[in-house]
């Protein structure tokens, strides 16, 4: 049924914890999985009385990113190939994490999102939001939420 599934993740225990069911998951049906991890852009530094300047450079920052990708998907990539799960990893520099997941499935031409999601309901569900949520509301791929 699905060939590539794409599985975001960021290194927290709840996504480390997703990406575990989701190779689970493609091994049973047979199914190859792309990892995905999206590295912030450099924060635009703002001046004048009272603010807040980071001594980090563009690309201090950048590199800083890049090693937590490898890191996480390094990881991520060590679980599959122990499941005995073909995989390919992608990273790109996005600040809109669920904008740069539904481009990262369509380019990767996966068939499936494969997501954590906190689970929060009432006003911190409406205040925080949810980038599970935006996933939701704006693929045209199908979304398996993992709770």
């Amino acid at each position: 049924m699905f060939k590539n599934i794409l599985v975001p993740t960021d290194g927290s225990e709840l996504s480390t914890g997703t990406v575990a069911r989701a190779i689970s998951f493609a091994r049973e049906a047979g199914a190859r999985v792309t990892f995905f991890f999206a590295k912030p852009d450099y924060p635009v530094a703002f001046y004048g009385e009272g603010a807040l300047i980071d001594p980090t450079t563009p690309e201090k920052f950048s590199e800083m990113a890049d090693h937590q990708a490898v890191e996480v998907l390094i990881r991520c990539e060590a679980m599959a190939k122990l499941a005995g799960v073909e995989f390919t990893s992608i990273s790109v520099v996005n600040d809109v994490p669920y904008e740069a997941i539904i481009a990262a499935a369509d380019s990767a031409n996966c068939d499936l999102i494969f997501m954590a999601s906190h689970g929060r309901r009432g006003i911190s569900g409406l205040l925080l939001g949810s980038e599970t949520q935006k996933v939701l509301t704006h693929s045209k791929i199908p979304v398996l939420v993992y709770r």
